[in-house]
């Protein structure tokens, strides 16, 4: 069994020196001062006197190495223990070969694909414990914000679709309702011949719901089968409907 070690720098990698110290200032108010974490990178030790880490590139592989510690694109931190692995050196080797096929350098993501990602996965490869939380936790809230709002959307568009579609369905409910408590021949009708069924009283609300979802035109059309037939409205004269028929 051999130690796995991870090594963690502040990530002062800008080309201006006040966004450095800004960063490192940052670092040590948010993780040395409140505890929460900060903007690190972070490189994985096992076997050997190199670290093992993950960058940006345009082609081939991201995962890298480099002498421990000595990474000279970023301030060097502190080291931490995360446990042994049980794993032989040839098998190690074999898990770095795998996972540089599987991160390439262009599929590098700040929030949801990183340095402190990859050394993740290499740690539970390795069957040792993750990152601590505070190494990653500033990407991980950004990359949990955006989860968030996807979900959210996603969801509100779920429901505005199923309030509509319950929207129509409730419509046609209650016009067909209404249209039933008029129609020649139903048992509400006063010609109906079922009389012991007591009438629905249609209430306020719903002659208001109904007739303003009417369309605004001079008659009312009613369904029957295929065929649609024009319905005069009561307060044409009896004139009028003649000269139409």
């Amino acid at each position: 069994m051999t130690e796995v070690i991870l090594h963690v720098y502040d990530v002062t990698n800008s080309v201006s020196d006040n966004t450095n110290n800004t960063i490192v200032q940052i670092n040590r108010i948010f993780k040395d001062g409140i505890g929460i974490g900060g903007i690190f990178h972070s490189a994985v030790q096992v076997y050997g006197e190199d670290e093992w880490s993950f960058g940006f590139c345009e082609q081939g592989s991201g995962v890298f190495s480099c002498p421990a510690k000595k990474n000279p694109m970023y301030t060097y931190r502190e080291c931490i223990v995360l446990g042994k692995t049980s794993l032989s050196k040839s098998k190690v080797h074999q898990i770095l070969r795998e996972l540089s096929r599987e991160w390439p350098g262009n599929c590098y993501d700040l929030l949801s694909k990183n340095c402190n990602h990859f050394c993740n996965e290499f740690c539970e490869r390795l069957g040792v414990p993750k990152l601590p939380g505070w190494v990653n936790r500033f990407a991980n809230a950004g990359d949990t914000a955006v989860e968030i709002a996807e979900t959210t959307a996603m969801r509100f568009r779920q429901a505005k679709t199923e309030i509509v579609t319950a929207s129509k369905v409730a419509y046609r409910f209650l016009a067909g309702i209404a249209s039933n408590n008029t129609t020649p021949g139903s048992p509400y009708s006063p010609g109906g011949t079922n009389r012991n069924i007591p009438r629905f009283q249609q209430p306020a609300w719903l002659k208001n719901l109904v007739s303003a979802g009417a369309k605004p035109s001079t008659s009312i059309t009613l369904e029957n089968g295929d065929d649609q037939v024009q319905k005069p409205q009561q307060n044409e004269t009896a004139s009028t409907r003649t000269h139409e028929m």
